[in-house]
């Protein structure tokens, strides 16, 4: 379904001097070089991190901009430097996200017979299309998980996916460090940290996760396959993840959209009849 910023090892202050430091800190930039890219003196961003000064709404969002901070964190900006939030934080499914979110049905329709996902930015399931509860109704009943639906909890559940993925040790390490890699402005949050914590109380989870890149099957492959077996044939897919260009609203940033894809023939193949036997027992 980039290269990890820094994890800072505290959440953000809530001052407005404290919060652009750590987001300078987090993107690695010094006054100088932000001064530079973001067209606005060093003198005045050493004056805002002292707490000396208090900038126009504007400059605030020039280097918000600047520093690629994601919109949620952006309004939190702007509530330290005592205005209002600029972007608007409504639900994913909101009136005025209706837009959006018929573009998104459309391309998770188009994508049958294999598996297509809308999530927020903690893999929590808002939207599939049908394929997706099918093909993994075919490994264990779905019927039997209660509560929200978490992409990340159903493959490392050992009641859910989890026995039935192939290569576990690499593909364990390869989606842990996705979680880093694809966070928001590649930011990781509180929720982004407890599902984290979360994932890593399941049992057979290699704790070199953050830190191992060894061998693997797949290095001879231009994507990183998430291979399932099933009935001792191995079917392997690979993700490709979508978000939405140009967000105007904190909703429409945080949406993702993974299809997977079979990575050969004969995967494709094996997809479609284990569907269609699927299919003929209920």
């Amino acid at each position: 379904m980039n290269a990890v910023s820094p994890n800072p090892k505290a959440p953000p202050p809530s001052d407005l001097g404290d919060l652009l430091r750590y987001w300078r800190d987090v993107r690695g930039v010094s006054q100088l070089d932000l001064s530079l890219e973001a067209g606005i003196s060093q003198r005045q961003i050493s004056f805002i991190e002292s707490g000396r000064s208090v900038p126009g709404r504007d400059t605030l969002l020039i280097l918000a901009q600047t520093l690629d901070v994601p919109l949620r964190e952006r309004n939190a900006l702007l509530l330290a430097a005592g205005y209002a939030p600029v972007y608007a934080e409504p639900a994913w499914n909101a009136h005025e996200m209706q837009s959006v979110i018929r573009a998104l049905e459309r391309v998770v329709r188009q994508h049958e017979p294999f598996p297509a996902i809308v999530m927020d930015r903690h893999w929590n399931v808002l939207m599939t299309n049908d394929a997706a509860p099918r093909f993994f109704d075919c490994f264990f009943d779905m019927a039997s998980r209660e509560g929200p639906r978490n992409m990340l909890h159903l493959i490392f559940d050992p009641q859910g996916m989890r026995p039935f993925v192939a290569d576990w040790d690499s593909v364990s390490r390869s989606l842990l460090q996705r979680v880093y890699r694809e966070s928001v402005g590649h930011i990781v949050d509180a929720g982004t940290r407890r599902l984290l914590d979360e994932l890593l109380a399941y049992p057979d989870v290699p704790l070199d996760w953050k830190t191992h890149h060894g061998p693997s099957a797949a290095t001879t492959m231009p994507v990183i396959p998430l291979s399932f077996v099933s009935n001792g044939v191995v079917l392997r897919y690979f993700s490709m993840v979508t978000t939405v260009a140009a967000p105007q609203n904190v909703a429409a940033q945080e949406l993702r959209l993974e299809c997977m894809f079979p990575v050969d023939d004969e995967t494709e193949a094996r997809h479609r009849e284990l569907l269609a036997a699927h299919a003929k027992d209920r």
